[in-house]
C-alpha cells in the first residue's frame, strides 16, 4: 500500500488517464484547461456568466459502510477456506500414509525371486539408458534445468514454498502494468482509491500490485525472509488466512485515513499484508537478532524494530507524509500484533463447530449412508 501516487497526479480529486506517443508514459495526467473571455461588447451592457466549476464531491463516511461489510465477510471466508483446506490437507497425508503402509505390508507379503528382481532391474536400466541416447541435445538439455529446478524446489522451507505462489502474481500483475491496453483496467482495479466507483473488490487485488520494480523487489524481499518464520509459527492455510485478511484490513483503515483527512489518491502494494506478518514475528519472537542487508554491522531485536517501525508509521500518519501510506501500514501491523496476542485464540482455536459441519457434508452425502 506504499508509495501512493507516485505514478498518478490528481487535478482536484479526478483522475485523467491519456497514453502518450510511443508509451513512454502509459499515465499521466491533463491539467485541466480553461477559456479565455471572449471580450465584452461595448454596445451591450450585460455580460454573460461563466459556468460555475462543479466542485468535487465532499468525502462521505457514507462510501466506506460496504468495504467495512466487505471487510468483514472476506475476513471470515479466508479464516473458513483456511480451515476447511487444514482438514483437507490432513485428511490427504493421513490417506497417503495408509496407501504407502498397505503396499509396503503387501510387498513384504509377495514372495520375491532374486534372480528375477536382478533380471528385470537390469532391464529397467537398459530401457532408460536408451531411452536418454535418443534424445536430443536441447532435450536433454530442457530435462537437466528441470532436474536441477525440482533439486532447488525440494531444497526450500514450507514457508518459502508457501509464498512463491504469492511472488508469482506479484509478478504477474507488475508486467501487467507494462501493457498499455490494460492501462484503465489496473488503475480501476488494482489502486485502493476512496473516490473511485470500484471500492471493494480493489481492497484485495491492490495488495498484489505493484508498479514500481524497486517496491515490488523489497517487499517480496522482506516476505521471502519472514517466510519460514510465520508459516512455522502458523502453518501455511492460517498464514494465508491471516495475509490475505491483513491485506484487506490495512486497504481499509487507509480508505478511512484518507476519508478523514481529504487527502483522496490511490495505494497500491503489499505492504500492510507484509507489515502484519513483520509485526506477527516479532511479536511471537521479540528477542530475536534482525538487521539490515546493506547494513550487516548493525543488528538490534525484532521488538525494538517493530516499536521503531510503528513509531516512524504514526509520525508520518499526523504529519501527512505522503511517501508512503502509514496508515495502511499502521492498520497492517497492528492486525498483526493483535492477531498474535488475541486472535489467534478468538478465532482459529475456534473453527472447530466449520470444520465438524464440513466433515458432516464429506461423509454423509447422498448415498454414503453414514461416516467413513
Amino acid at each position: 500500500m506504499a508509495w501512493r501516487g507516485c505514478f498518478l497526479r490528481w487535478t482536484k480529486g479526478d483522475i485523467l488517464i491519456s497514453t502518450t506517443r510511443g508509451n513512454r508514459s502509459p499515465l499521466c495526467c491533463e491539467q485541466r484547461r480553461g477559456f479565455r473571455k471572449a471580450p465584452k461588447k461595448t454596445e451591450a451592457k450585460t455580460e454573460e456568466a461563466e459556468p460555475p466549476i462543479s466542485p468535487s464531491p465532499p468525502s462521505s463516511y457514507g462510501r466506506l459502510v460496504k468495504p467495512l461489510v466487505f471487510t468483514v465477510g472476506f475476513t471470515g471466508c479466508s479464516f473458513g477456506t483456511a480451515a476447511i483446506w487444514q482438514y483437507e490437507s490432513v485428511k490427504s497425508r493421513v490417506q497417503s500414509f495408509v496407501d504407502e503402509a498397505r503396499v509396503e505390508w503387501l510387498e513384504k507379503l509377495r514372495p520375491r525371486k532374486q534372480n528375477g528382481d536382478q533380471r528385470e532391474n537390469e532391464d529397467d536400466t537398459a530401457y532408460w539408458h536408451s531411452w536418454w541416447n535418443r534424445l536430443s541435445d536441447f532435450q536433454k538439455q530442457a530435462i537437466v534445468i528441470l532436474f536441477q529446478v525440482n533439486q532447488w524446489w525440494d531444497n526450500l522451507t514450507q514457508g518459502q514454498r508457501t509464498v512463491s505462489g504469492i511472488i508469482a502474481v506479484n509478478v504477474l500483475v507488475f508486467c501487467c502494468w507494462r501493457i498499455p491496453s490494460l492501462q484503465r483496467t489496473m488503475v480501476k482495479y488494482f489502486t485502493s482509491d476512496p473516490a473511485s466507483k470500484a471500492l471493494c473488490l480493489p481492497m484485495v487485488l491492490s495488495t498484489f500490485s505493484h508498479y514500481s520494480l524497486l517496491h515490488m523487489a523489497a517487499n517480496m524481499y522482506v516476505l521471502w525472509s519472514f517466510s519460514s518464520s510465520i508459516v512455522s509459527l502458523l502453518g501455511p492455510e492460517q498464514f494465508m488466512a491471516v495475509y490475505m485478511s491483513a491485506g484487506v484490513i490495512s486497504t481499509l483503515v487507509s480508505l478511512v485515513a484518507k476519508t478523514t483527512s481529504g487527502r483522496l489518491g490511490p495505494s497500491l502494494g503489499a505492504s500492510g499484508a507484509i507489515m502484519a506478518v513483520l509485526a506477527a514475528v516479532c511479536t511471537n519472537t521479540p528477542e530475536a537478532k534482525l538487521g539490515i542487508i546493506f547494513l550487516p554491522m548493525f543488528t538490534f531485536t525484532a521488538g525494538n524494530a517493530l516499536k521503531a517501525i510503528l513509531a516512524m508509521d504514526t509520525t508520518g500518519l499526523i504529519l501527512g507524509w505522503r511517501m508512503f501510506d502509514h496508515a495502511a501500514h499502521l492498520g497492517g501491523a497492528l492486525f498483526g500484533v493483535w492477531y498474535i496476542q488475541y486472535g489467534h485464540k478468538l478465532i482459529w482455536k475456534n473453527r472447530e463447530p466449520l470444520v465438524k459441519k464440513w466433515h458432516d457434508l464429506r461423509t454423509k452425502g447422498p448415498g454414503r449412508g453414514g461416516a467413513v
